[in-house]
This record gives C-alpha cells, structure tokens and sequence, in this order.
C-alpha cells in the first residue's frame, strides 16, 4: 500500500502530538511507501520510505497559503498514493474528499473528539471510514464508525515495574490546562485531603494553548496558594520525556467530563499507575474496578473519597491496569486495524 497521512504537526518533541511520530513510523513499517502533509514541521527523524512535505505554518505561512499549499500537493503526489489517513481534521476531507472520491482513492478519518460540527459532517459524506477509539469518542451517529481504539506504545511505559502507593500519596494529571480538563476539582481534591491529614500532593503537567486557558491557569494558581507545597504546575513536555515522569508518582487523575478517550490516561495505565477519573467511557478500560476507580463529574470529595480507598499496599491494581491498556489499546494493534480499514 502507497499512503498519503494528513496531520496537524510532525514533530517528535511535541507535548501533544508527539506520539504521532510513533504512527507515521508503524505506518512505514506496513505501507510501501508514504507520503505526510503536515501543518507544522519540526524534528522528525523517520524511515527511508517516507517524505513529510510541511504547509509552513512553523514559518508564518496564513490559511489562504496552507490551502492553496494542500491543493498543489495534492496535484503533485496524486499518483504517488492509493489510500489517505487524515487524523483528526476532518476540514482537509471537506477540502479535498472531493478529489480524492474523483481519483478513486480510499478516505479514512480518525476522530476522537467530543464536538460536532459542519466540517465533521461534510467529512462524513466523502470519507469510507470514520475511525476512533471508543464509542463516546465520536459523537455524530454515523455507519461509517469504527472502533479501533487509541493507540499508546505500552512497551515505551511499561519498562518501569509497578510500585505501591506512598502514605503521602504524589497523584499526577497529564493535559492542557484548560476549563474541560477541570483542575479546579483536582486541586480542591488534594486540598481537601491534606487538610484532613493525608499528605498528599498534586503534579500539573500540561501549559494553557490560548488566552483564555492561561487565565484559567491564573486562576488555578490563585486557588491553590494558601497551600504552596500542595499543588505543582510543573509545565509542559515533550511527549518522549513521560515514560521517565510516570514511574515517579502514585496515582493519575483525569477530571474530564464524559466524552473521547484521554490518551494521556492510557499512557498512564501503560506505566502501572492506578487512575482515578470522571469519563465513564474508560469504563471498558477499568473492567472490574471501575465503580473503584470512576468518581462523580466535578465532585471534589468524591474524588478526594477515591483517591484514599486505593490499596496502599497490594499492586494488583497497576498491573491490572497496565494489562488492560495493553490488551485494548496498544499502538500495534490499532495500526494493524487502521491499515486493514486502508486496504
């Protein structure tokens, strides 16, 4: 198979996107050859039978050039591929589903997110397939829909052995800071417990990406400073660097509402890290322990109750977890999927 991939950013030191470095490479490993359209190049470092071709947003170029940019490629490599995977912008499927349907080349999107827009159900009419990782992770009804799940390296974060949980237990929680992600609630959370003598503390790894996030952090900040020691914003990382943070804490937490799949929750399953969270769509993922593990939306006492009820002691738990993301999630077998959906 020949494969021309869509992608917002090709860059293997990006906090968000990084994994997808990963991707394009497991891609090359199954593809003849491949061929990238990114929004934003930087380092790469990818096999032979891959050229990545950049829109040049890392250079200023606007919207009107990274269309006009996508078109030419497009005319350019049009007999150099026979299937296209746009992960997670289905405005390029709008822009040139068209095409690729004239030129008879197979469409598959990849979609994990909670909004659904004109964009997605103009995307929706010329892709094949709509590919995403849990039901809850594509919102439009749509027989095109498959479940693959999300794709993490279990073997990059699982080199650590699993650890029991601390007396002063360091929770962590990995992702932008921003409203969706409800710090507020985590913090709260691990104030709540300190004040009732546990001593735990709280890591942010993440940044804001817009004004509004970064006002929210603010706000974070202020909510969390009459405790200093409690809570540690600790900034953002390249997504190469959390196989090394993971292992150091106890606990993960994710305070998303009920909606996609956080892939940063799986990563931390895949590093032996009990999780506990509010999106009753990982309820696949925490089988048995899921009433254990699963706390109510935004109740901080709920979550502070969760969080203290984990066993201190017995690891079970972490390698249970690790199992389960390895089972449901793991980045071979979601490639695997994605290319059979290709062919």
């Amino acid at each position: 198979m020949r494969l021309l991939i869509i992608t917002q950013k090709v860059d293997q030191n990006d906090d968000v996107l990084g994994f997808f470095h990963d991707w394009i490479k497991r891609f090359a490993e199954r593809c003849e050859r491949v061929e990238v359209i990114c929004l934003y190049e930087g380092v790469h470092n990818l096999p032979e039978n891959v050229r990545v071709h950049s829109l040049g947003k890392e250079i200023g170029v606007g919207r009107l050039g990274r269309i006009l940019g996508l078109y030419k490629y497009l005319w350019e490599l049009r007999a150099a591929y026979d299937s296209v995977f746009v992960h997670m912008n289905p405005e390029y499927v709008a822009l040139a589903g068209w095409w690729w349907r004239l030129t008879g080349k197979r469409i598959v999107l990849w979609y994990t997110h909670r909004e659904v827009d004109l964009k997605l159900r103009i995307a929706a009419f010329f892709t094949n397939v709509i590919a995403t990782a849990a039901p809850e992770s594509m919102r439009l009804s749509s027989r095109k829909t498959k479940v693959v799940g999300h794709g993490v390296d279990v073997a990059r974060f699982s080199s650590s052995p699993v650890h029991p949980i601390s007396d002063a237990p360091k929770l962590v929680s990995v992702g932008r800071i921003t409203p969706i992600k409800d710090v507020q609630t985590m913090i709260d959370a691990v104030l709540m417990m300190r004040a009732a003598g546990t001593p735990a503390t709280l890591t942010l790894i993440g940044a804001p990406a817009t004004s509004a996030d970064k006002a929210y952090e603010l706000a974070m900040h202020e909510r969390a400073a009459h405790d200093p020691s409690a809570v540690i914003f600790y900034g953002s990382v390249p997504n190469t660097r959390l196989q090394e943070l993971l292992p150091q804490f106890d606990i993960s937490l994710n305070a998303c509402p009920t909606g996609g799949i956080d892939k940063a929750v799986l990563e931390s399953m895949a590093a032996g890290l009990p999780v506990v969270a509010a999106n009753e769509a990982f309820k696949p993922y925490f089988g048995d322990h899921a009433e254990q593990l699963l706390f109510e939306h935004g109740n901080a006492q709920d979550l502070a109750n969760k969080i203290e009820s984990l066993p201190k002691s017995d690891t079970s738990l972490q390698a249970y977890m690790r199992e389960q993301v390895r089972r449901m999630g793991d980045v071979s077998v979601v490639i695997d999927k994605l290319v059979a959906l290709l062919g």
